[in-house]
C-alpha cells in the first residue's frame, strides 16, 4: 500500500487559467503530473475565483457547466465534465458551518471555468465527485476560518483546492498571447508572493493591498487572489511553508500554485 493514502489529502492553491489552457502542453502538462502524483481523492471540494455568493453556497449535482467566458472557440461551449453524485460531501459541510456561516444549496448551478477546466486535465475521466462552493466574502481572516472549518475533510480523502490566479491584471496586459512577456508588475508581484509563501508569512500575504508590489495593477480586483486564504486554513498550519509546485507566467499572468499539507 502507498505510504501516502494513509495520510491527509492536501490542499491546494492552482491557478486555473482560461479555457485554452486545455490545449496548452506545457502548463496542462504540470497539472496532469501534479495529479498523478497526489494520492487519489475520494472527493474535491473546489473554491473559484468566479463564484462569488454570500451567503456561502455549494453547487448542484449533475447541473450543466456554466461557461463563463467570451470570445473563444465554440468547441469550449460544447465540452462537459461530468461527475458522480456530491450531496454526501455538501451535506457534511453544511453541518461543519456554524450558525454565522449559513450554507445555501444551490438548486441549479454547475461547475464554473474555474473549477471545471483545470479538473478536466487533472482528473479526465470525470470519476472522482465534485462540489463547487462559493466565496461569500474576499477578508482574508474570514476565508482562513472557512478553510480551517473544512479541514477535517482532508482527513476523509476530500482533495481541497483555492482556483485563481496569483496575478490577473486583465485589464493591463499589451499581448494576449500564452508566451507573452509578463509585465514588470506581474513579475513583482509574483516574486513578492513566492517569497512570503517560502516563508509561510501568512500575515504579509494578507496585507497586500498595502504591501505588495504591482498592485492594484496585479489584481484591480481581488477575486483570483482570495480563494488561496481558503488553502492556507485548511492547512495542518498555514505558517509551514508548503510547496510551490508551479511556478511562472501564462499570457505575463503568474501561475504560480501551491501545495499544503
Amino acid at each position: 500500500m502507498d505510504a501516502r493514502s494513509t495520510d491527509p489529502m492536501p490542499a491546494l492553491y492552482i491557478g486555473h487559467g482560461a479555457p485554452p489552457l486545455l490545449d496548452d502542453p506545457v502548463w496542462s502538462g504540470q497539472l496532469a503530473a501534479w495529479a498523478r502524483d497526489l494520492p487519489r481523492p475520494k472527493a474535491i471540494l473546489i473554491v473559484s475565483a468566479h463564484w462569488e455568493s454570500a451567503p456561502l453556497s455549494l453547487s448542484a449535482n449533475h447541473a450543466p457547466l456554466v461557461y463563463d467566458f467570451g470570445g473563444f472557440a465554440p468547441k469550449y461551449f460544447q465540452m462537459t465534465y461530468e461527475t458522480p453524485d456530491s450531496s454526501a460531501l455538501a451535506a457534511r459541510i453544511t453541518a461543519m458551518m456554524p450558525r454565522t456561516e449559513p450554507v445555501h444549496q444551490h438548486t441549479s448551478r454547475g461547475l464554473d471555468h474555474g473549477a471545471w477546466v483545470p479538473l478536466k486535465i487533472m482528473y479526465p475521466h470525470g470519476d472522482i465527485p465534485v462540489l463547487q462552493m462559493s466565496m461569500p466574502t474576499h477578508d482574508p481572516g474570514r476565508l482562513m476560518e472557512i478553510g480551517r472549518r473544512l479541514r477535517p475533510l482532508r482527513e476523509e480523502g476530500v482533495l481541497i483546492i483555492g482556483s485563481g490566479f496569483l496575478t490577473h491584471g486583465l485589464p493591463f496586459l499589451k499581448e494576449f498571447r500564452i508566451d507573452a512577456a509578463a509585465p514588470g508588475w506581474s513579475q513583482d508581484f509574483d516574486a513578492w508572493a513566492g517569497a512570503a509563501l517560502a516563508r509561510g508569512d501568512v500575515d504579509e500575504l494578507a496585507s497586500f493591498r498595502d504591501k505588495a508590489p504591482g498592485m492594484p495593477y496585479a489584481h484591480p480586483t481581488v477575486e483570483h487572489y482570495s480563494p488561496l486564504f481558503v488553502t492556507l486554513g485548511a492547512a495542518t498550519d498555514a505558517s509551514v511553508p508548503g510547496e510551490q509546485v508551479v511556478d511562472g507566467f501564462w499570457m505575463g499572468l503568474s501561475k504560480r500554485s501551491l501545495q499544503v499539507a
